[in-house]
């Protein structure tokens, strides 16, 4: 039995309605079913040899492996090399042809190939419904094994192959020999007797029509600048965390994968953020990726409708837009590397962020500019937002890095606020728009006021994290990104470099200081974390620092995993930290690459905003 590897070891495929992980070994050790936010059908990433997996091992002496998609695609290929032999097994999600919009076959195909030599197979696939809590039974029919989970909520799944299969306990086995040029086919989806998948035209169908699907989906791209091989695959991940169905992304498919080994900063992220979803949007749209954009923005908009407990606007839902993330803790699971408690939900859904207005108010900003103009109901749905920030944009709440230390009033917060007062007077004005225009411009100049008043330190030459504090926190790189601030204002300049002396290591830089600020309320540090190492590298650019810029762009690619990929930090031994691969790095990563580009290319850098 394969034990489960660090999660930079990983490869992601998917569907845009659920994903899996999938190991150097041909492990898949991680997949939710049938959505992003279901219960684990395998977690041996978060549970030991306990929480379920689906692994094909060839036996191959001295073997060493490779990993790779293929090119323009989310299609991945996990090659076994050894001087005995040489096995890939090719793993996927189908997408397939069909009415705009609809997914066909839920279900995860593996293909194993020999290239040189004989090479004899184990396969394994343990599923453990429900986080492991459930257990099951299993049948087998013919070519093909069924599973039925004791949970009623569960689906049942079924295992198909084209070699004989066995059953050991619960679980399917399998042993079998290729030669060079023979395959054998493996799927693993939702029970379904009459779907003769494992028919070698109808899988030869699913592959072709699903690498299609991605080429002509990353062709759109009008991106032809410097790491566009990157950009591309980062563009492909974000692609990956959509829902097809509802137009939203996750902030990342997997839940409980520490921010320090050990530690207690372990977080679902397998919903939606007001924040990321904005940020999304601004991406896509960099990209040229109008349909993605329009989809979001739609989104976003039925948001302008919701209310929550602590205002119209929740921090983050669920894709479908429900508002119920209850956090609960899976007394179960055993961590990845022990690192516990397991959580899944997440309760910073019941917290108040202010700044997720001005994320919000961003993306209808770009969208109306770029896009279709804004209607007069959604027009009446911001106007009823901005009528209860305008009297509460001063409160305390727990900001961006959702603290569970105590509400404090935050610059960023703050900093958002004016964003999202800021961008309503442009719409306003550029559209001609009704409504309290004066009133907002009056709100939009005291909170600048207040930012240069109250979170300004003198004596460090810098804006600190909150009111009456004298920390620094990296999500101040905004500030220029926002069109807040000059990015060549001496306070600004002076800013920067107290956050290259405190938070900054080369190209990592950290949220703040978690040694000597407790602000989050958790016990331990963390690892750096890598949007804002990329957010540094674009203001450095906007201060017109091109070169160092630059060479601090080519070390963070470096940090990426063998596939491009990136999980939310990284520890100081450039091992991957958080929940992955993370939408929010991929964010930053393409909108530092795009604006350092331009400037590079001559250009006067972004034309947005």
């Amino acid at each position: 039995m394969m034990a489960a590897q660090p999660i930079e070891n990983y490869g992601i495929i998917g569907n845009m309605r659920s994903a899996a992980l999938v190991s150097m070994e041909g492990s898949i050790d991680y997949f939710c079913f049938p959505n992003f936010d279901s219960p684990t059908v395998f977690a041996n990433l978060l549970h030991g040899d306990k929480g379920g997996m689906f692994c094909i091992q060839a036996e191959l002496s001295n073997r060493r492996t490779k990993q790779l998609y293929l090119p323009e695609t989310n299609i991945l290929l996990t090659r076994l090399l050894s001087d005995f032999g040489v096995a890939e097994i090719t793993d996927f999600m189908p997408i397939l042809a069909g009415k705009k919009g609809e997914i066909y076959a839920h279900q995860i195909i593996r293909t194993v190939s020999v290239i040189k030599g004989e090479v004899e197979f184990k396969l394994r696939c343990e599923p453990r419904f429900n986080y492991a809590r459930s257990g099951h039974s299993a049948h087998l029919e013919e070519s093909r094994v069924h599973f039925e989970p004791d949970c009623p909520t569960c689906p049942k799944m079924a295992l198909h192959a084209t070699v004989p299969l066995n059953l050991e306990g619960g679980d399917a086995i399998a042993v079998f020999t290729l030669k060079a040029g023979e395959t054998a086919t493996f799927t693993f989806g939702e029970s379904a007797p009459e779907v003769k998948i494992l028919d070698p035209e109808v899988i030869e169908n699913h592959f072709n029509q699903t690498a299609r699907y991605w080429r002509e989906w990353i062709a759109r791209s009008n991106y032809s600048g410097r790491w566009r091989e990157m950009v591309n695959r980062s563009a492909l991940v974000l692609k990956l965390l959509c829902s097809q169905e509802y137009g939203s992304l996750i902030a990342a498919p997997t839940f409980g994968v520490p921010e320090r080994i050990g530690g207690e900063r372990n977080w679902d992220y397998r919903y939606t953020w007001l924040r990321d979803s904005a940020f999304s949007l601004y991406a896509f749209m960099r990209l040229g990726f109008t349909e993605e954009a329009r989809a979001f923005t739609l989104w976003l908009r039925d948001r302008l409708h919701d209310d929550a407990e602590h205002g119209p606007l929740q921090v983050m839902y669920r894709i479908n837009g429900d508002q119920e993330l209850e956090e609960e803790i899976l007394e179960n699971f055993q961590g990845y590397e022990n690192s516990r408690p397991v959580r899944i939900g997440n309760a910073a859904s019941e917290q108040l962020q202010l700044d997720i207005y001005g994320e919000l108010m961003d993306a209808i900003y770009l969208s109306n500019k770029y896009g279709d103009a804004i209607s007069h109901d959604d027009w009446a749905g911001v106007r009823r937002i901005l009528d209860w920030l305008s009297k509460n944009w001063d409160r305390p709440d727990e900001g961006i890095w959702e603290v569970r230390g105590g509400r404090r009033k935050f610059l960023h917060s703050r900093l958002m606020c004016w964003v999202a007062f800021d961008r309503a007077i442009r719409m306003g004005r550029k559209r001609s728009l009704p409504g309290p225009l004066a009133e907002w411009l009056q709100i939009r100049d005291a909170i600048t006021e207040d930012i240069f008043t109250n979170y300004w330190d003198d004596s460090q030459k810098a804006f600190v994290q909150y009111e009456g504090s004298n920390c620094l926190d990296a999500s101040v790189l905004l500030m220029p990104l926002m069109r807040f601030i000059s990015p060549v204002d001496p306070r600004w300049l002076s800013t920067m470099d107290a956050i290259e002396r405190t938070l900054t290591e080369d190209s990592l830089v950290y949220r703040y200081d978690t040694r000597e600020n407790s602000v989050d309320g958790l016990r331990g540090d963390e690892g750096s974390f890598t949007a804002c190492s990329f957010w540094f590298i674009e203001s450095l650019a906007r201060s017109h620092q091109v070169e160092k810029a630059r060479l601090l762009f080519d070390k963070m690619l470096g940090y990426a995993n063998h596939l491009g990929l990136y999980s939310e930090e990284l520890g100081s031994s450039g091992q991957h930290l958080g929940n992955f691969p993370q939408a929010f790095t991929h964010l930053a990563l393409i909108s530092a690459a795009t604006y350092l580009d331009r400037v590079l290319s001559g250009k006067n850098g972004s034309t947005w905003h």
